[in-house]
């Protein structure tokens, strides 16, 4: 059954129509193409989906956000008949998301990891995403508090695929990633060039 996102009329995804402008666009690698049906959900319950959200539907890729997506998600989707062949996870911790949602790190960090094995076994293909840059990484954190990079080693070297907003990748955390795990690297640099970084993914 569908869980309806919270996030649906987050005003905030609206400041990113006030961010065009021309940028930078990298693809590092890119040999891996996803497909749709895919799933949209998050690993911290931070509000980057939403804008992962607006952007597929402006690319017309068929997709359903699911903030706490599981792997019984998927096989359900495989016994209708209607697997799905991609599955974007959006890294990133938000105590408040999280809060709101009555779970704790550890128990998205158990459910993205059922989630991952799921899909690697039903060969979807899995695209991890960071996009609220560094401000997400350092923001509201409190001494001690890593559950923003908790999030990024739960998805990120466990992806097919990666799309990255540039400013986040400061200190080349996921550009290591990248190298070490020879995973393709999407960087895009303002938020309006999310688009063409997904594009480029789901392009076939």
């Amino acid at each position: 059954m569908t869980r309806l996102s919270r996030w649906t009329a987050f005003p905030v995804a609206l400041t990113l129509m006030a961010a065009a402008g021309s940028g930078s666009l990298r693809a590092q690698g890119l040999a891996v193409k996803a497909e749709p049906p895919t799933i949209l959900t998050s690993c911290g319950q931070s509000p980057g989906p939403t804008f992962v959200k607006l952007f597929l539907g402006r690319l017309g890729v068929e997709h359903e956000m699911i903030e706490r997506a599981t792997a019984e998600d998927l096989v359900a989707r495989q016994k209708a008949g209607k697997p799905v062949k991609s599955l974007i996870i959006v890294s990133g911790a938000s105590l408040k998301g999280m809060g709101a949602a009555g779970v704790s790190m550890p128990e998205e960090l158990a459910r993205t990891a059922a989630l991952i094995a799921e899909a690697r076994k039903q060969g979807v293909t899995i695209v991890g995403a960071h996009v609220e840059g560094m401000d997400r990484r350092a923001q509201g954190a409190a001494p001690g508090d890593n559950s923003d990079e908790q999030s990024i080693d739960a998805v990120m070297p466990n992806s097919n695929v990666m799309v990255v907003r540039q400013d986040g990748n400061a200190d080349r955390r996921f550009s290591i990633i990248s190298e070490t795990k020879k995973i393709p690297l999407v960087l895009f640099e303002k938020n309006m060039e999310m688009g063409d970084a997904f594009g480029k993914v789901f392009r076939k």
